[in-house]
């Protein structure tokens, strides 16, 4: 395990984000398969091979895609992992989020945390203004995330990814900077 978090909010109480690397293969490759029922429906069924997780951080290292991992302080355990993906420049300055929690460490509010501080550094250190999570209807404890941390609904989208063999349905949910700054208060409001 790697304690080589990022130098510019990389941590809140419990837990630090750091970017997502080929040492980080065998532990998540174990709590992938210790979450396969967690997971199950709501994410692909991923090839678990050495050169499939090569190739997803060889992702990261383009400029449309950041990946890290969140990690208990101060162990290093990973208890989840978030991706900023097909990251817009240009009028745009927008990127879409993924995350996945671990069922070892599912609703202890890890992931809440992490994503708070990715969310910071994607409007600060990464000079976004948008980011938009989408979510099946049915995968509550992801939807409830995001409404903790002031995402908006702004839709809802049919047959929108491709998951386990079938087109799933998603809602769209987003936050903008100026959401951020004005406070959750103002940020969740629907």
């Amino acid at each position: 395990m790697s304690n080589q978090y990022l130098n510019h909010g990389d941590h809140g109480d419990r837990v630090a984000i750091r970017r997502v690397c080929e040492n980080d293969y065998e532990e998540i490759t174990v709590l992938r398969r210790e979450s396969a029922e967690l997971h199950h429906p709501w994410i692909p069924r991923g090839d678990s091979a050495r050169g499939a997780f090569s190739d997803f951080v060889a992702r990261f290292a383009q400029p449309t895609h950041e990946g890290f991992v969140v990690c208990l302080r101060p162990t290093g355990a990973i208890v989840g992992g978030i991706n900023i993906n097909n990251i817009v420049r240009g009028s745009m300055q927008s990127g879409m989020l993924g995350y996945v929690a671990y069922a070892s460490t599912a609703g202890r509010g890890y992931m809440s945390e992490g994503l708070r501080l990715v969310v910071q550094l994607a409007f600060t250190e990464l000079g976004l203004h948008r980011l938009e999570a989408n979510i099946q209807p049915t995968n509550t404890a992801s939807l409830n995330l995001v409404k903790r941390l002031g995402f908006r609904r702004e839709g809802y989208s049919p047959n929108f990814q491709h998951i386990n063999g079938a087109w799933q349905d998603h809602e769209r949910w987003a936050l903008t900077a100026d959401m951020l700054q004005a406070g959750p208060h103002r940020a969740a409001v629907a």
